[in-house]
């Protein structure tokens, strides 16, 4: 069963010590294509690192809400934008979850994020978190001229409803094999055929059964299965529909 992780991490730290047998796991099960997510300077360098040494490894570059303080300087996305493995301007977005959280802040290098994705006529990957009515009110106003994928959606079905007005993309995590995904569920099954993603958000979410451990690419094939069980479609129909959508919005061959 071949499938794409459209989101993960495997430059992170956790990886460390079995990167290698992480890899290798991911091409025993027909992981065909991983999209490595950066999510800084650091992260991001390492995710383009990590893509040239795979040839079915592409990497994202930007900076994540949290990594914007007030001196983060955002030069480097172009400078890196230049590898040909780089397919994508993310994650980057909102995260209000913490009360010390500087929104302005965060709204200001969002919309500057935007405008370079925008210059580079590249795709945006886009983190949400507690923070869906500005996120919606900067996606309105400063219109994104590639795409863009809401990663990770966690929020109601009536937000999938907006992104959907926005021509945007929505990709599911293990989260929806939680037993409390009610409204993920909700989600999973509204999403039209072709603006529907699928990731692990690797090393984090791992979902059901292993739940509670570090996750990796090969653990989408469970988000894969639950969100078929949902759409009340074969898993080789699911299999081939994230592929497309994949390969057509990070625009890989």
């Amino acid at each position: 069963m071949k499938l794409i992780d459209s989101h993960a991490h495997l430059m992170d730290e956790m990886y460390n010590e079995d990167i290698d047998e992480v890899i290798k796991r991911c091409i025993e099960n027909e992981i065909i294509n991983v999209i490595n997510i950066g999510y800084s300077k650091e992260t991001s360098e390492k995710a383009i690192e990590m893509a040239n040494k795979y040839d079915w490894i592409f990497a994202t570059i930007g900076m994540h809400p949290d990594e914007c303080n007030g001196t983060a300087d955002l030069s480097f996305i172009k400078e890196l934008a230049k590898n040909k493995k780089v397919v994508a301007i993310g994650e980057i977005g909102l995260d209000y979850h913490y009360e010390t959280t500087n929104k302005e802040n965060q709204k200001k290098y969002f919309i500057e994020q935007i405008k370079i994705a925008n210059e580079l006529n590249l795709p945006v990957v886009i983190h949400s978190r507690d923070a869906d009515m500005d996120m919606l009110e900067i996606l309105k106003k400063n219109k994104i001229r590639n795409n863009f994928v809401m990663h990770c959606f966690s929020s109601s079905l009536e937000i999938a409803k907006e992104i959907i007005k926005l021509n945007g993309y929505i990709s599911i995590s293990g989260t929806v094999t939680f037993k409390n995904a009610k409204n993920i569920v909700e989600v999973a099954k509204f999403i039209p055929e072709d603006k529907l993603l699928i990731e692990t958000d690797s090393p984090y979410l791992t979902p059901e059964p292993n739940r509670g451990k570090r996750n990796e690419p090969k653990n989408v094939i469970d988000t894969a299965k639950r969100v078929a069980e949902i759409r009340e479609i074969s898993l080789d129909k699911l299999s081939e529909l994230t592929i497309k959508n994949t390969k057509k919005f990070y625009n890989i061959v």
